[in-house]
């Protein structure tokens, strides 16, 4: 190749970058291609409507125009205009200058390519752009001029001679119509001598083509995921250190399985660190869009169009040729979440101590026909709305949802997908703008009845084939350790970190959830390596941060991957606190006739032994039975070996039974399971259906859960033991100054009782009985009976005989009420006014397998 005879000047200000090779994709289908048209305008560029201003220094430009990239598939960089026309600056192989400007006008897209003052070494020197469109592979030009086609048919190049101005300045103009973009535009200059055939082509420094975009450009790497920029245009940034080439996917037909349009990002303009980032005019008309991301040893998987980790709209697509492999199982949408119209809407903000929650499965909840809810409705969050008046029957005032997660089908909604928005699955016609609307009016609905709304999230693992593990591979996955887990989220690595809390700002910015229960929280303390970290980042960046610090959050160690708990010293910084797994275990052991009394009592009085540590008894979540394992009716209804972890006791006979010693036994221990519940310092948590008995036939699998069954709310079973949970969540909550503290008792405010009132035999493996008596505060008790009661007895007795219980004397002037006897018969086992104690009694008579409550209340005036 000769030597150009054109010298073009290198100005001090030129910022250079690199180039990519051509990328190897699917040209654009011919539905999507359109015309150009061709022409020189003889005017110098001063007049011209492409008014560009010197490059600023980089902090100025990063602040005003959050650091615009060059795109382009050579080295270039963005200056920005006065009009904000996308100005490109490129540097050449001869060491000159070739800049660009691109813009949008009546419809149409005019690229002006202008060769910096120039010296010609021979005057009859002259410049041609030899020119073609792409969009996603450089080596596949699309038709440039669809009535003037070549002998192959069409014709992929033109060649256009700039024009020199009477500046000195050479120029040459490009029209293009709207309907090619978005694609790029690539050329290089041809510099021929009129006298001699003999020519030489001049390219960018890398010896590749210049490359411009059309109709889109670089965009931000800030934020993640979609977003909608001032000037109209659409935003894409996505993370991903281990992709090697990054494919933007653009549908306009939602049951297309293959994109209608792909655009390759350059990684080296389209690319900041490790975020891919591009921008779209939002006016073309694509629905949604998804990723192929590329790694050096993704295979088959680099074919996968994937689900943006940070999209908050998605929408379910199914594939029309019967699963295959290169069709989303989810796409973003391009759409904005719509606004909400929260006026009105106040959070109940109820202190720790205060809350009585309910744990239920959206779809579970409402689902069974007995819910008496359309089909549109049943098993939706709009179903949860309907049914709000069931929590406050029960006397509840907060709300945990299983996690609403979209997540793996085959094995349930502990094995998230995705993060960002919830499963379409709960919603009424599963269109994700309605679903997003259902949950905002299902909150906005409690809120208003004054019932809090938390959320179970598992942040530690994905489903399998989760759209993320294929987006970052390497980033997002925990490496080694001992966790076993292929798909284990690498919790504490500072991009998955910060996804997190990302997340979690989210739902409680747009959603106004009230808090969070963190399932597998054992495994948020690991590092990269599996390591057990003693100050995780995540977990001290969760109690820290400003928006998080309004909500509730709390650990939950289960771990749906081996379906165990373990116990674990959790880093709280006074703000975590924890689904108490010893409470459990120990109110478990002593019903059944097991376990030492100090157990007993430590959980009776708010688990000091995890919390003393400046948190106190409202950090304790307490709970009998949830959603996994046996459910409460199965505790005392199974023990067989093959349940023998779930610490239950079959109360004489396994399984269904007719026998009637067995049935009163078996309700005795479900009223002892929820009394001691209540009547413990620390958040009592109700599981869906222990209220009305739902059984899983003895199966502790999640999976065998049943939906809610509304029928049996009408049973005998039902009626009394939904209106002894609605007395003791109204005996909590008369007697805050007892079971509703923010801090443990003081040694004064609590006595131990044995039997005959002799001390307790605590370290007796055979002792079976347990009594306490409660002391009111001296301030306290000179209030009104009608506002509140005085001192309080309470016994637990788990042997298979009878006690006969010496209640301690009452306070002057009070008469000993009893509240609640486990062992007498419906409806008299409970009474919210109490019945009084005769002045000669000292003894009371225990059944076995009870418990008594009996309150200390002012003698009536003659």
């Amino acid at each position: 190749m000769a030597t150009s005879p054109i010298q073009l000047a290198v100005h001090s200000r030129l910022l250079s970058y690199g180039s990519s090779e051509s990328t190897k994709l699917v040209p654009a289908p011919p539905g999507n291609r359109g015309k150009i048209v061709c022409s020189v305008k003889k005017r110098e560029l001063e007049e011209m409507n492409f008014s560009g201003i010197g490059r600023k220094n980089d902090q100025q430009v990063s602040g005003r125009f959050h650091q615009l990239k060059a795109l382009s598939a050579s080295g270039i960089s963005l200056v920005p205009t006065v009009k904000r026309v996308p100005t490109y600056l490129f540097r050449t192989d001869i060491g000159g200058q070739v800049k660009v400007y691109v813009e949008k006008t009546n419809g149409k897209y005019k690229v002006l390519v202008e060769v910096l003052p120039v010296e010609l070494s021979d005057a009859h020197a002259e410049l041609v752009i030899v020119c073609g469109v792409f969009r996603s592979d450089a080596s596949c030009f699309m038709p440039l001029d669809l009535n003037r086609c070549g002998a192959d048919g069409k014709s992929s190049t033109i060649e256009t001679p700039f024009v020199q101005g009477p500046s000195g300045k050479v120029t040459v103009e490009l029209d293009f119509e709207a309907s090619l973009a978005p694609c790029y535009i690539s050329f290089y200059i041809k510099s021929q001598l009129v006298t001699d055939m003999e020519s030489s082509e001049i390219r960018s420094h890398r010896n590749t083509n210049f490359v411009v975009p059309v109709g889109f450009s670089s965009g931000h790497p800030s934020p993640l995921g979609l977003s909608f920029l001032p000037d109209g245009s659409l935003n894409f940034a996505l993370f991903s250190h281990s992709a090697k080439s990054v494919v933007l996917c653009l549908y306009d037909d939602t049951s297309a399985e293959k994109p209608t349009l792909e655009i390759d990002l350059d990684p080296y303009v389209n690319r900041s660190g490790d975020i891919w980032h591009a921008a779209l005019d939002c006016s073309l008309l694509f629905k949604t869009y998804g990723y192929r991301c590329k790694a050096a040893t993704s295979g088959k998987r680099g074919e996968l169009v994937l689900l943006d980790p940070y999209a908050k709209v998605i929408r379910s697509v199914i594939s029309r040729q019967g699963g295959s492999e290169k069709c989303p199982k989810y796409l973003g949408e391009l759409c904005q979440e719509p606004g909400y119209d929260w006026s009105g809407d106040v959070r109940p903000s109820l202190p720790m101590e205060k809350l009585i929650i309910y744990r239920l499965n959206v779809t579970q909840f409402t689902k069974d026909k007995s819910s008496k809810l359309p089909d549109d409705l049943a098993g939706t969050f709009s179903g949860i709305s309907k049914k709000w008046h069931h929590f406050k029957d029960l006397g509840v005032n907060a709300m945990l949802l299983q996690p609403i997660f979209p997540f793996e089908e085959q094995k349930g909604p502990y094995y998230p997908c995705h993060f960002f928005s919830p499963g379409n699955m709960y919603g009424r016609s599963g269109d994700a703008l309605s679903v997003i609307k259902s949950v905002k009016d299902m909150v906005k609905k409690l809120h208003a009845n004054g019932i809090e709304v938390f959320l179970e999230v598992v942040f530690t693992h994905t489903a399998q084939d989760a759209p993320l593990m294929h987006v970052d591979n390497t980033s997002y996955c925990v490496k080694g350790g001992d966790l076993n887990i292929q798909n284990a989220l690498n919790c504490n690595y500072p991009v998955v970190q910060q996804m997190i809390l990302d997340c979690l700002r989210h739902w409680v910015i747009e959603f106004r959830i009230d808090g969070f229960v963190f399932i597998n929280a054992s495994s948020l303390l690991r590092g990269f390596h599996g390591e057990i970290l003693s100050r995780p980042p995540l977990v001290e960046a969760i109690a820290f941060d400003p928006i998080l610090s309004n909500v509730k959050i709390i650990a939950d160690n289960w771990n749906p991957v081996a379906n165990d708990s373990k116990e674990n010293l959790f880093p709280h910084w006074r703000r975590w606190a924890e689904i108490n797994l010893r409470f459990c275990a120990d109110i478990r052991d002593f019903l059944r006739g097991e376990g030492l009394l100090s157990n007993l009592a430590t959980r009776l009085c708010g688990s000091g032994d995890i919390f003393s540590g400046g948190r106190g008894p409202a950090f304790s979540f307490n709970y009998i039975s949830r959603n996994f394992g046996l459910t409460l009716v199965d505790l005392v209804s199974f023990s067989s070996s093959e349940v023998a972890s779930e610490l239950s006791w079959n109360c004489g006979e396994e399984g269904a039974t007719t026998n009637t010693i067995v049935l009163e036994r078996r309700l005795k221990q479900v009223r002892n399971f929820l009394f001691i519940l209540f009547i413990s310092l620390g958040v009592p948590v109700l599981n869906m259906g222990d209220e009305c008995g739902q059984s899983s036939g003895g199966s502790p699998a999640y999976e065998a859960r049943k939906s809610f069954d509304w029928n049996t709310l009408k049973t005998g079973f039902g009626i009394q033991t939904t209106q002894f949970i609605a007395f003791l969540s109204n005996l909590r909550m008369r007697r805050s100054d007892l079971l509703q503290k923010s801090t443990f008792l003081k040694e004064e405010n609590i006595r131990w009782h044995g039997i005959d009132q002799s001390p307790p035999k605590w370290d007796d493996p055979s002792s079976k009985f347990l009594a306490m008596t409660l002391k009111a505060d001296a301030e306290v008790s000179q209030t009104p009976v009608s506002d509140i009661g005085g001192d309080l007895f309470v016994a637990f007795n788990s042997a298979g005989d009878s006690e006969c219980v010496i209640l301690p004397p009452p306070p002057t002037d009070m008469v000993w009420h009893r509240l609640v006897d486990t062992a007498l018969p419906f409806p008299g086992f409970f009474d919210e006014k109490g019945t009084p104690v005769e002045d000669e009694l000292v003894a009371y008579e225990m059944k076995s397998h009870s418990c008594l409550l009996f309150e200390a209340q002012r003698l009536a005036e003659t």
